[in-house]
């Protein structure tokens, strides 16, 4: 006997609280008030106001891409983080936050370079590094720690 155990998503786009059951995530599940997609298959943009909300209220983990517009490092790594979250829209949540424009998360967790990447899982950070990834580096990290976590 299966059980569907349910999971808490945020919608990218209204910001409420979606249960789910953990297998139907690949059929592409709709948020129950805006009727969107729950998983963006992209990276969604956070800032101040709803940042800790992506963080601690999805059972997925999360992984967050902390950048500003004018670092160049930060613009090379945007295509790598961008196509990771397409491929694992079901395993990971993947959101993005302008350190510049979003100082108080920033201060927050205090990073002091860019790009930073985290593991949040329930509300919790796992581990981060900081520094643009290659693509195959990012994969390894992702996988090294994305292991060790349940849903």
């Amino acid at each position: 006997m299966t059980t569907l155990n349910p999971v808490q998503l945020v919608c990218p786009h209204c910001g409420v609280v979606n249960r789910i059951p953990s297998q139907k995530l690949v059929d592409h599940p709709m948020c129950g008030k805006c009727h969107d997609k729950l998983l963006a298959g992209k990276p969604i943009v956070t800032h101040d106001k709803n940042f800790q909300r992506f963080i601690e209220k999805n059972d997925l983990p999360v992984v967050v891409d902390f950048w500003a517009p004018w670092c160049g490092p930060c613009k090379q790594f945007a295509p790598v983080f961008t196509q990771a979250a397409l491929e694992m829209e079901t395993q990971a949540c993947f959101i993005k936050l302008d350190t510049q424009d979003n100082q108080q998360t920033a201060s927050r967790y205090q990073i002091r370079s860019i790009p930073t990447l985290a593991l949040f899982y329930k509300g919790i950070e796992v581990t981060r590094v900081s520094g643009a990834l290659t693509k195959g580096q990012f994969q390894n990290w992702l996988q090294q720690n994305l292991s060790h976590l349940k849903p």
